[in-house]
């Protein structure tokens, strides 16, 4: 009986060297890649119709080319470097190098791909359309700076503040918040401690943040009220109407926004399974409520209901249920879309007010409001008491968290470190990033080219001919 054990042990070690790879399924990867698309959907042409419209005419262009440009700018930046800052294992604060120049995600000579984690254990994507789709990520986070600053900034400023503030900020943050070793790294309890040691720090608090409320929202708004106030005020501001010129294309852009985010929520699962499809629907309905409360908050204010306001409440609805999409139940995102319509509508139009820079497009009012309000109610509505999933207790089994082991007191503190840290960071890296870019090559165009429109001035031609 004693040589029993010791007998089978050679076939158990045989059996497991013999157990297969994981494969990736080809609808998670279809999925993903799908999901990719959505969000350069979201990007360029949403995000830049929806900015677009929002600034005078003479100024139209120029606002397409910001975005465009700083989102090329960033995949491009993204494959030299970012991404191996971003997601390999590294420090608690940022990545090592490992995957610079992308080296490692495929094998060309063999014809083979890395794969990379998902959540579900044995469950894997290829690491190359996982790298795509955080690179749209990537790129969507910079080009939400440009509606702080927008009718006033040089443009080859704007390029080379988004290089110094995604190298040092954006790419720590998401290695912090998102980095972690995968479901699989966790065999057994002895390793639980050394795995989770090399996560990001603020994975390593048990902070949620599905899709990127920190990583993302927060995190650009910061650098943009920031920048509003390093920039200065437009010419004007406080005394002429800056009115937009042209709502139609600022509801074109809001719609393809809503469109596109759905791959940036949904397909922050990873996976084509139900905390997908639990992420799709919450982007749905809590974007809806959110309209219907900003429209609500702006007819008792002001007598009517206007449709920036309605396009601005979509936004503010899809901002705060990024972090919380996978992380709560459906009566969860409704309640989180409503109070993101309000807190926001409140964003753009109080806070702005005390704060007094000119955010031009108000990215502090709806992304930052919006970023924290959806950080903190995720740790309220993630509690199965409250209808949420909760958050896996252990991922040596993948056992979740019980409803009477869950603490949304804890959880919401948890949360508010990861809001604070961010906002920290996010904030002296900005002041020192625009420091740099003024002292190198200015912030500002001059007078005579802020009146004349940086349409002509800085691009040479004109969005529209009389």
């Amino acid at each position: 009986p004693a040589a029993a054990p010791a007998a089978s042990a050679p076939a158990e070690a045989a059996s497991a060297a013999a157990a297969p790879a994981p494969v990736p399924n080809k609808g998670d990867t279809t999925w993903m890649m799908v999901s990719t698309l959505l969000v350069i959907l979201m990007t360029v042409p949403g995000l830049a119709l929806f900015y677009g419209g929002l600034v005078r005419s003479k100024n139209m262009l120029s606002v397409l080319m910001q975005v465009m440009v700083t989102f090329s700018l960033i995949l491009v930046l993204w494959a030299l470097y970012g991404y191996s800052l971003a997601f390999t294992e590294g420090n608690k604060f940022v990545g090592g190098l490992d995957r610079l120049f992308m080296k490692g995600v495929w094998d060309n000579a063999a014809g083979t791909f890395a794969n990379a984690a998902t959540f579900s254990k044995g469950v894997v994507i290829p690491e190359i359309v996982f790298a795509a789709f955080q690179a749209t990520f990537a790129g969507i986070t910079c080009c939400l700076i440009v509606g702080a600053f927008a009718e006033r900034i040089k443009f080859s400023a704007v390029l080379l503040f988004m290089v110094l503030w995604f190298t040092f900020s954006y790419a720590p943050i998401a290695h912090m918040v998102w980095f972690w070793m995968g479901p699989d790294a966790y065999t057994a309890a002895g390793v639980v401690d050394e795995m989770t040691g090399k996560a990001g720090l603020i994975w390593q608090w048990g902070a949620l943040d599905f899709a990127g409320g920190t990583v993302v929202h927060i995190n650009a708004a910061v650098a943009g009220i920031v920048g509003a106030f390093m920039v200065g005020k437009r010419i004007g501001y406080g005394k002429e109407a800056f009115t937009p010129h042209s709502l139609t294309l600022t509801m074109v852009g809001a719609s393809l926004l809503w469109v596109g985010w759905f791959g940036f929520n949904a397909g922050s699962a990873l996976e084509a399974n139900g905390f997908a499809a639990l992420a799709f629907i919450n982007t749905l309905f809590a974007t809806a409520a959110a309209v219907l409360a900003w429209c609500v908050g702006e007819a008792l204010l002001k007598g009517k209901a206007s449709m920036l306001g309605a396009a601005s409440g979509a936004v503010a609805g899809l901002v705060a249920i990024t972090p919380a999409a996978g992380n709560v139940g459906i009566g969860g995102a409704l309640v989180i879309g409503l109070i993101a319509g309000f807190a926001c509508l409140w964003g753009v139009s109080g806070l702005k007010k005390l704060l007094g820079a000119d955010d031009s497009l108000d990215v502090f009012g709806v992304h930052g409001v919006g970023g924290i309000v959806g950080a903190l109610l995720t740790g309220v509505f993630n509690s199965p008491s409250l209808g949420g999933p909760s958050l896996v207790g252990d991922w040596v089994t993948a056992s979740m968290v019980t409803a009477d082991a869950y603490s949304i007191g804890s959880q919401v503190l948890t949360q508010l470190k990861a809001v604070v840290l961010t906002i920290v960071w996010s904030g002296v890296v900005s002041v020192i990033a625009f420091k740099i870019v003024d002292l190198v090559i200015g912030l500002r165009v001059s007078e005579e080219e802020e009146r004349e429109g940086l349409d002509i001035t800085s691009h040479g031609e004109t969005a529209y001919h009389k």
